[in-house]
């Protein structure tokens, strides 16, 4: 990103500096595309994953809601999981009021969406097709993978587009687009190492949502915007480190959670959130008798990063969506803290992280009070 930052020109421009830029961002476009397993064509490039979750639903139910040529019907449904990022999970009342039919898969209380769900969801009723179906990857709570290899087979059989949020999957779980039988996939970059403030929306060739944001259709004619080639550069060459080294990055994080496992299994009244298949850079744990909140400014302050809920709501005190649709009570969902593991993460963090949390714990629960009893799930 260095090496670019004395570009001047837009990459829409047809004059040296304009041109100058474009061979950057097409060059980042296509070492983007062999990171994620896509073709250069099927990368359109977004403010993040946010933007990219938006256009890859919304943009797909307008594209299909009605009619379209050699079509008997349009497609009014939309389907969505309950545990969805707040980009998706905050589209729906939008979706509802521009007259989509959206109907919300389950979750178990292990927080892995019921592939069954999802079959009899996508199975539809005359009249009532489905334009698009979302599920993200792994969950950016509780590090839950999902079934998305169903609702790819579910959606291609009902003839709906699949889209998964896989900004927590890609360069933590194995992820290839062209395998993936996806139509849309969303990526960030910033969840790989790369700069904040660009990501990606994988669109696959024949597929093409509906713009949500309107101006020059830089790209594909369904994103505009002035692009950005030097943050592009800098997102493909973190996917392009992230793929080559997520067996050793995968192995690295497994061997800290366990690390923090056997840590935390000293502490009295602390139960880790255990999906059946995770994320090994994702561990929430419910500390009992005491507010998240708390616990989570009482170890910054000893110098630790930690997240309740998502990130992108910091400073909302909800309860989390995701916890509480998998049936989990809200003062137990209140007393989860997420712990993430990054590329620079040691067991040096770790074990700083274990000896601050007993002085924190005791803390945030004596400023509760103690606190209720946790339902085992």
């Amino acid at each position: 990103m260095a090496a670019q930052l004395d570009l001047v020109g837009n990459a829409s421009s047809l004059h040296t500096s304009g041109r100058a830029a474009r061979r950057v961002l097409e060059d980042a476009r296509e070492e983007l595309a062999a990171a994620v397993g896509a073709h250069p064509s099927e990368v359109v490039f977004t403010s993040g994953g946010t933007e990219a979750d938006n256009l890859a639903v919304h943009g797909s139910w307008i594209a299909r809601r009605t009619a379209g040529p050699g079509e008997v019907a349009g497609r009014p449904r939309v389907v969505v999981s309950a545990i969805e990022h707040h980009a998706l999970h905050d589209l729906v009342p939008a979706l509802e009021r521009d007259g989509a039919e959206v109907v919300r898969l389950p979750v178990r209380p292990d927080g892995v969406v019921d592939p069954d769900a999802i079959r009899a969801a996508l199975a539809g009723q005359p009249g009532r097709a489905t334009a698009v179906g979302s599920l993200m990857g792994v969950n950016n709570e509780t590090g839950a993978a999902q079934p998305v290899d169903v609702l790819a087979e579910a959606c291609r059989t009902a003839g709906a587009w699949s889209h998964s949020d896989a900004v927590q999957a890609f360069g933590h779980v194995p992820f290839d687009f062209a395998a993936s039988g996806l139509d849309l996939a969303s990526l960030s970059a910033h969840k790989v190492g790369g700069p904040v403030g660009i990501g990606a929306l994988l669109v696959r060739r024949g597929v093409s949502p509906a713009p949500i944001v309107f101006g020059g259709g830089q790209e594909r004619g369904v994103r505009s915007g002035t692009l950005a080639p030097v943050l592009a550069v800098g997102f493909a060459a973190a996917a392009s480190e992230a793929a080559a080294e997520l067996s050793a990055r995968a192995a690295r994080w497994g061997r800290l959670r366990a690390r923090l496992l056997a840590g935390l299994a000293g502490l009295p009244r602390v139960r880790p959130l255990l999906p059946p298949a995770a994320s090994p850079a994702i561990l929430t744990v419910a500390f009992e008798g005491c507010e998240a909140d708390d616990l989570l400014l009482l170890l910054d302050a000893a110098g630790i990063d930690a997240s309740v809920g998502s990130a992108c709501s910091a400073g909302v005190s909800d309860t989390s969506h995701v916890l509480l649709a998998m049936g989990m009570p809200t003062a137990a969902a209140r007393s989860c803290l997420r712990f993430s593991f990054g590329a620079t993460s040691g067991e040096g963090d770790v074990d700083a992280l274990l000896a601050a949390l007993p002085d924190a714990l005791a803390k945030a629960r004596r400023a509760l009070g103690g606190g209720a009893t946790i339902d085992a799930h």
